[in-house]
This record gives C-alpha cells, structure tokens and sequence, in this order.
C-alpha cells in the first residue's frame, strides 16, 4: 500500500478522513453503540458482550480514544469509558456536513 500524502489534503479533508477511518471498523461502531446504550461509563463488559479479546477490545479503545470521541477514567484496575459528548457533536457536525453537500448528477455517468 502507498504512502498517504496527507499535506496536499486540506486541514478539513485530513480530519475528515482520520474520523471516518476510525468509524470504519464494525468493532468500533459496535463498542460506540454498547457505550451510547449503557448511558453511563462502562468498564470490562464489552469482552463478554462483543466475544473479542481483551487486547483487541484495547486497541480499538485506544483508536476510539486518540480521536477524543470517548474518553476514560481509572478506578481501582479497571478503566471506565463514557462518549465525549462535545466531540461527539462536533464530528456529528462534520460528518453531517459533508454529507448534506447538493449534489446534482448529470448525464456524464
């Protein structure tokens, strides 16, 4: 696979890209659901609820975390995650807007 030139991309396409990478892997969009669903921080449930191992479990948190949208506090052992609601609308704000561009289709295709 080639090298990404993400400096010829503008500021908003290289943001844009690195959410939606992210997003782009069910496991990740299923830990979101499960996080949303619980309303409140959640710690170990999501091995047994999504039959993924712990370290896999681990490396999407991590993904998920570098890009702010859910955020995690240390009790004991255990690390509790919960959405950062402003980054959630903000990305909800992005994606929307990207998505809600008029597009007009022409003959061409």
């Amino acid at each position: 696979m080639g090298i990404t030139k993400t400096e010829i991309y503008s500021t908003e396409h290289n943001r844009l890209g690195t959410i939606l990478k992210v997003l782009g892997h069910p496991a990740r969009i299923a830990i979101l659901q499960y996080i949303i669903n619980q309303k409140a921080c959640i710690c170990n449930d999501l091995v047994e609820e999504l039959g993924l191992a712990q370290a896999t479990i681990s490396q999407h948190l991590k993904e998920l975390k570098n890009i702010g949208i859910i955020k995690g506090s240390i009790e004991g052992k255990s690390v509790c995650y919960c959405i950062d609601e402003q980054v959630w609308r903000q990305y909800q704000q992005d994606i929307n807007a990207f998505f809600n561009q008029e597009v007009t289709v022409t003959d061409c295709c």
